[in-house]
């Protein structure tokens, strides 16, 4: 058999009609995985901020740019989600009230105490002793009471 015949041979191969159709439908899952590209930018743009605009034109980048575009949305894009942000924000508040009042958190069980507490009412861990002199409450590595002077 000589190289022309050989050539010929893979060339009817691949004139077949079922080529055409596999190279079709790897066409089609192509289209579907960058239109899928295209929905994930625009969803994950639209929750790390405040407004739709930036999620339309990422999304219309990676339309227009296709992987390239995505690359650069996966590089460029903020940092966090706008929730993540409000949450750490929200808990930030909450411990800076937590701080500013009177009360603090038992450091077994996580409920709320008073400063003046010798025991946890919820778990009886104990927190203070009292002072042998005043009964005020003193913190338990403390030698001395503040108070008045007495030594522990």
């Amino acid at each position: 058999m000589d190289l022309f015949g050989y050539i010929n041979d893979v060339l009817a191969f691949f004139r077949n009609p079922a080529w055409k159709y596999l190279i079709y439908g790897i066409i089609f899952v192509l289209i579907i995985i960058w239109l899928a590209f295209v929905y994930w930018t625009f969803r994950d743009a639209k929750l790390r901020s405040e407004s739709v605009v930036p999620a339309i034109f990422w999304s219309l980048v990676v339309l227009v740019l296709n992987f390239l575009g995505l690359i650069l949305y996966l590089i460029l894009r903020p940092p966090e989600y706008i929730d993540d942000v409000v949450e750490r924000d929200l808990e930030i508040e909450r411990m800076q009230a937590l701080l500013n009042s009177k009360q603090s958190i038992c450091p077994a069980c996580g409920n709320k105490i008073k400063d003046e507490f010798l025991i946890c009412p919820y778990c009886r861990k104990k927190l203070k002793s009292p002072c042998i002199n005043c009964g005020k409450p003193l913190d338990l590595n403390w030698k001395v009471c503040p108070y008045c002077k007495t030594t522990q």
